[in-house]
């Protein structure tokens, strides 16, 4: 049987056997009051790691978001964001829904930032006629795109200056601190996890609260952690509640996030170099346009007869064990579960598909 060569996303990844005893060993209790011990430890971990007083271990990305967007704003608010944003785009609008807190959605530009000048005027005035303008919500990576630590210090002065509260989903904040510790080298030697933990701080420092993902590159099965303060994270606990998201004895998953962030922070870097090592290895394919990556996600659109082509290429990929996703542009996504033979293979199989 061909292996499956899968390339849809970093959270396809399974658990370590390493991870796996870990979880299996980890003590527990009762999370709802509080006494997980496995879960308090990973909570007060990163919390500490990234310079924050309290932390909440949450199930999804999604529900980060939300308990920390619905925690800085309340009914009749709105967040400003990005039209790409993950906490915008692609969490079924929650923040509105259920929150009563509107988005204002600002374009990008094409290194994934939103423009001063357009964060500024979107902040509305303090009038009864419009919601009130609370937060402003940035996404590090964006499309697995680096934001500069400069841009990221403008903006969050900008929000901060006109008395706007801070948020950053953070899901891939560790592969953007490991892109920022290798450019901070000269990209000579990869990062080591203090100098990409260091990174990673030094971007969270810039924000009131984070949200970081344990399930994507970290390779932990489930789970996010909110990070903010201790008053904060009081209110996010309460709204995680609201949203189903008291889990029990999920020490265990929570082991899994403590094993993550102790052993796979550093060998994201390998998972940078195989994005770099498929997208070197699709350029010169006619009819292909390869996003160069910042980190480890390669977006490809199809241009002239490649594109007349595309309803067949998904199929065909599947048929050979290469799972890719397509929603509005080609992506490939590196991780844990993939090497560079995996990644010969997906280029060779692609290669195959548009010389026929």
């Amino acid at each position: 049987m061909t292996p499956v060569i899968d390339l849809r996303s970093d959270t396809v990844t399974q658990p370590t056997p390493a991870m796996r005893e870990a979880m299996m060993t980890a003590p527990l209790g009762d999370d709802v009051f509080g006494g997980d011990p496995s879960v308090n430890a990973l909570q007060d971990k990163l919390a500490a790691m990234l310079g924050f007083e309290a932390a909440l271990f949450v199930p999804t990305g999604t529900q980060s978001n939300f308990c920390g967007i619905l925690s800085h704003c309340q009914r009749g608010d709105e967040y400003i964001v990005g039209q790409y944003a993950h906490c915008y785009r692609w969490e079924g609008g929650g923040a509105a829904v259920f929150g009563s807190v509107q988005p204002q959605p600002l374009e990008h530009q094409p290194d994934g930032t939103l423009l001063l000048s357009d964060i500024a005027a979107a902040i509305k005035p303090d009038d009864a006629h419009f919601a009130r303008t609370r937060l402003l919500a940035l996404e590090n990576t964006l499309g697995g795109k680096l934001l500069s630590f400069d841009y990221v210090q403008q903006a969050t002065q900008l929000a901060l200056d006109k008395g706007l509260m801070r948020h950053l989903d953070g899901a891939r904040l560790f592969n953007a601190a490991v892109a920022q510790a290798s450019q901070a080298s000269g990209k000579k030697l990869a990062p080591t996890a203090q100098a990409a933990i260091a990174e990673a701080r030094r971007i969270a420092r810039c924000f009131d609260s984070v949200s970081v993902c344990l399930s994507k590159g970290l390779g932990a099965p489930v789970g996010s952690v909110l990070c903010g303060s201790r008053e904060f994270i009081v209110r996010a606990h309460r709204i995680r509640k609201m949203a189903g998201g008291g889990m029990r004895q999920a020490g265990v998953l929570a082991a899994a996030g403590t094993y993550a962030l102790d052993h796979h922070v550093a060998r994201l870097a390998d998972d940078h170099a195989l994005a770099q090592r498929l997208a070197s290895g699709l350029q010169g394919i006619e009819g292909l346009q390869v996003e160069p990556p910042h980190t480890n996600i390669v977006f490809v659109d199809l241009v002239g007869a490649a594109k007349a082509r595309s309803a067949d290429l998904m199929p065909y990929l599947k048929a050979r064990g290469i799972l890719a996703t397509g929603l509005y542009r080609l992506r490939f996504v590196t991780h844990l579960d993939v090497d560079a033979a995996g990644v010969d293979r997906a280029i060779a199989v692609i290669r195959e598909f548009f010389s026929a």
